[in-house]
């Protein structure tokens, strides 16, 4: 079990039978303390202590077009006294495991360590002993800084980061795990790092819910933002699709053909109950949740056309939203759950609408492109991606919610489908299908830093991203 403490007046030490002992005097900064969990894995839940406290708000606007990737450095980890062993490289291993992680952000420029000019014996932890004016030499605005401890079976890791330009620490985090728990608390500093540098923690502690086929049917997975950590979360054997996250990311809802048609079933993750939510004659089609968690929409076909329904989980109550001669899918919801948009042939081909909640007020959102499908609304509320068919290829656009400024994210070879966003509205993950082989990628909201999440000689499809796991 992981902790997490910041530096401040106390500090904290978590013991096994889960007190909180409050204890110590560290009279560094005042502390701001609060319960942060983070899933490493399905089966092992870290529990964090205490967000990290800045020092002072820099909040760069990464989403600027003028802006420019983090020259970072992160020097190797000190080992203080204490008893035990040390894995082999941990002082490596820690530099080394964020600077990949902060990579993957796309936001970050982690600087080689052999260009390093400051004396590992003379350098110090406060900023009063930091030679800055070596680091920015080599062109770092920001530096990390770390030491570890080993006590009997428990790591206890120390990361700062500190304001090269000004001089000046910005945050600092104490975590204390098993050895098995460092990525936990590297992944866990990784998010302070943005929370510090652009007011938001970032996505590492997410997953991605994505339909995995094999053979003759297909099964939902889940994976987390770096591409670890796969899990089978329905094993159905049969054919599944459509997985989506509820709000609280505790449970997904799922179209399966478990019982030889398309119906729709809910289940709780980590082990929870499976069960089935829509058995109408016809599709029962997954859509999105709405934001409460306590209604979900859906795509039925009972009546006929597919329509888009919305259905009450706490009492079982079904309201058609839809009342068209076409067909009507994929409904998402707006973050603030006042809009859905879908997808409707009703002008001749799949185009992208936007309507009230209650089904009134329909809009036609899309115009270029004759067949466009699989909306996703950003969390931030402001934009929705898609996948349009262009030069006989689908690709991912994006376009803002009142059909303007419409941006074309991916344009290489292959179909590019099921887009979703990252909850910070930063990133977008798709699956890419080329030759018969297909993949999950996931690339910046601009379609810069496109990078391979996971990929399967079966193939993936219909992926998801979870809210964030805390």
């Amino acid at each position: 079990m992981a902790t997490a403490s910041n530096w401040g007046y106390g500090f904290i030490h978590r013991n096994y039978d889960k007190k909180v002992i409050v204890s110590g005097v560290m009279p560094l900064i005042p502390r701001r303390t609060d319960f942060v969990k983070i899933a490493a894995f399905l089966f092992l839940i870290l529990s964090l202590f205490c967000k990290g406290t800045a020092f002072g708000k820099v909040y760069i606007d990464i989403d600027s077009p003028t802006f420019r990737q983090f020259p970072i450095a992160i020097t190797d980890f000190e080992r203080a006294e204490g008893p035990g062993s040390s894995p082999e490289n941990i002082s490596s291993w820690f530099p080394d495991t964020l600077a990949d992680s902060l990579r993957l952000t796309g936001f970050f420029n982690p600087l080689n360590k052999k260009a390093f000019l400051e004396d590992k014996i003379t350098s110090g932890k406060v900023p009063g002993s930091i030679a800055f004016g070596d680091w920015m030499a080599i062109g770092a605005e920001y530096l990390v800084k770390g030491n570890y401890s080993i006590r009997g079976g428990e790591i206890e890791a120390d990361f700062r980061l500190f304001d090269v330009v000004k001089g000046e620490l910005l945050t600092a985090m104490s975590y204390k795990g098993r050895s098995e728990d460092r990525k936990a608390m590297v992944l866990g500093f990784a998010g302070e790092i943005l929370l510090a540098l652009t007011g938001e923690k970032g996505v590492f502690n997410t997953k991605i819910a994505f339909v995995n086929k094999e053979g003759k049917t297909s099964q939902i997975y889940t994976v987390n933002f770096d591409g670890s950590g796969l899990a089978k979360i329905v094993n159905h054997r049969s054919i599944v699709m459509a997985p989506r996250w509820s709000p609280d990311g505790r449970r997904l809802s799922f179209t399966s053909y478990k019982d030889g048609k398309p119906d729709l079933y809910i289940t709780e993750l980590g082990g929870g109950a499976t069960r089935k939510v829509s058995g109408f004659d016809g599709i029962n089609l997954s859509g999105s949740w709405s934001p409460d968690g306590k209604r979900i929409l859906l795509t039925l076909s009972k009546d006929g056309d597919a329509e888009i329904y919305l259905l009450d989980l706490e009492n079982g109550l079904l309201k058609r939203l839809t009342y068209q001669f076409s067909i009507d899918v994929s409904p998402a919801w707006s973050p603030d759950g006042l809009k859905i948009v879908f997808v409707s042939d009703r002008s001749g081909s799949p185009q992208i609408y936007i309507m009230d909640a209650d089904g009134t007020n329909v809009k036609r959102l899309t115009y270029e492109g004759n067949y466009n499908t699989s909306p996703s609304w950003s969390y931030k509320g402001n934009r929705i991606t898609y996948e349009g068919l262009t030069n006989r290829n689908y690709q991912i656009f994006s376009i803002d919610t009142d059909g303007n400024d419409l941006r074309q994210l991916t344009f290489d070879e292959g179909d590019h489908e099921s887009p979703s966003w990252s909850p910070d509205g930063r990133y977008i993950v798709f699956g890419w299908v080329k030759s018969g082989k297909s993949e999950i990628h996931v690339m910046n909201a601009n379609g810069t830093n496109r990078r391979l999440l996971y990929k399967n000689g079966g193939g993936s499809t219909g992926v998801a991203w979870s809210p964030r796991l805390e």
